[in-house]
């Protein structure tokens, strides 16, 4: 039961958020695709994080005191990755500002910042995992774990698929 909810949920998620993002060329369409890519991926992050605590509940199955335990150290976590997450809307600001115009110079300073924003997510999300893992048992602290995989690769594939690929 747990796990078809989860699926539904995830389900109508992606079938809710599908963009399409075509190439313009003239300065203020790329100033709309900008923004538009910005709030997209802002939206998706508000909508997932709406939906995450409920998504955990139901999949976590905490005891009282894993509950207890476990909620203090997530709104930790989420406040990390929201500041990590703001980083990445600025980046693909950044991506869709230079499209057009990609110099190398402008690639590889957006490519560098990707790797070590993605190098930055994977050290909270282990940091978070010890932590979890502590506080409750090895077990919870996986099972938080996937969950926690699976939504960030929904809104990664999301984000991914809007964006065009660089000249």
């Amino acid at each position: 039961m747990l796990k078809r909810t989860f699926a539904t949920i995830i389900l109508l998620m992606l079938c809710g958020l599908v963009v399409h993002v075509q190439s313009p060329t003239a300065a203020a369409d790329r100033e709309t695709r900008t923004t538009n890519l910005a709030a997209y991926a802002e939206l998706l992050r508000s909508d997932v994080r709406a939906e995450k605590v409920a998504i955990l509940t139901e999949v976590m199955g905490f005891t009282e005191a894993e509950d207890k335990a476990f909620w203090p150290i997530y709104r930790e976590y989420d406040a990390e990755m929201s500041k990590l997450g703001d980083e990445r809307v600025a980046l693909i600001a950044d991506f869709t500002g230079h499209y057009d115009q990609m110099t190398d110079a402008a690639a590889d300073q957006i490519g560098t910042k990707a790797l070590d924003l993605e190098a930055r997510r994977q050290a909270v999300k282990a940091k978070y995992y010890d932590r979890v893992k502590k506080a409750t048992s090895p077990r919870t602290a996986l099972r938080y774990l996937q969950v926690e995989h699976q939504l960030q690769q929904i809104i990664d594939l999301q984000i991914s698929a809007a964006l065009p690929i660089a000249k």
